[in-house]
């Protein structure tokens, strides 16, 4: 009887945790559907880092990766889920690439450093930081590679201009897992 129960328990475990991982790429398309140009940026601003965070922050290091592992694959699949209906390989070798091979990075970065069980708030929010700051660094580089401009302009274009709105989608990305890490803790890591 315990073996059973135990088994249906992994079962059921596992399902939420898939649920959970495909509801977070969903959640990247979401983000991207999220989208303001900037006439002087060949990058938009969108709502996907705030996903990225969470994802990392909520499933954990290698699950928030395979969400963003997902959302990428689904794109290169030809899905339009990218910002501005964009999808293909294409896309990704365009300017938006580097940052969207970043989303992995970055909520790898949060789901390895933040462990659940009321961690402080001033924590959460660093290492959101750090990942957004990791996300424009992947973003500004890959620029480079695909203009072939001076790092010091592409700052000026890829990662300045995203700062304040990456300050605050990390605020309200803190506010909203400092509530889950409170209610539901660590049950999907």
């Amino acid at each position: 009887m315990d073996f059973t129960m135990t088994r249906e328990s992994s079962v059921a475990k596992a399902a939420v945790k898939v649920t959970a991982v495909f509801s977070f790429a969903f959640l990247m398309c979401v983000g991207a559907s999220i989208r303001i140009p900037l006439p002087f940026s060949p990058v938009p601003l969108t709502g996907q880092t705030f996903f990225v965070l969470l994802s990392g922050a909520m499933l954990g290091g290698a699950l928030g990766a395979a969400s963003q592992l997902i959302y990428i694959l689904l794109g290169l699949a030809g899905y339009s889920i990218f910002a501005a209906s964009g999808s293909g390989s294409l896309y990704l070798a365009g300017p938006t690439g580097g940052y969207i091979f970043g989303f992995v990075l970055a909520s790898l970065i949060c789901g390895t450093l933040i462990r659940p069980g009321r961690v402080s708030g001033i924590r959460v929010l660093g290492v959101f930081l750090l990942s957004e700051m990791l996300i424009l660094l992947c973003g500004v580089y890959w620029l480079k590679l695909v203009t072939g401009q001076p790092l010091g302009r592409l700052f000026l274009i890829g990662a300045l201009p995203f700062i304040p709105g990456d300050c605050v989608k990390a605020l309200c990305a803190c506010g909203v897992y400092r509530v889950y890490d409170r209610v539901v803790g660590n049950k999907l890591k």
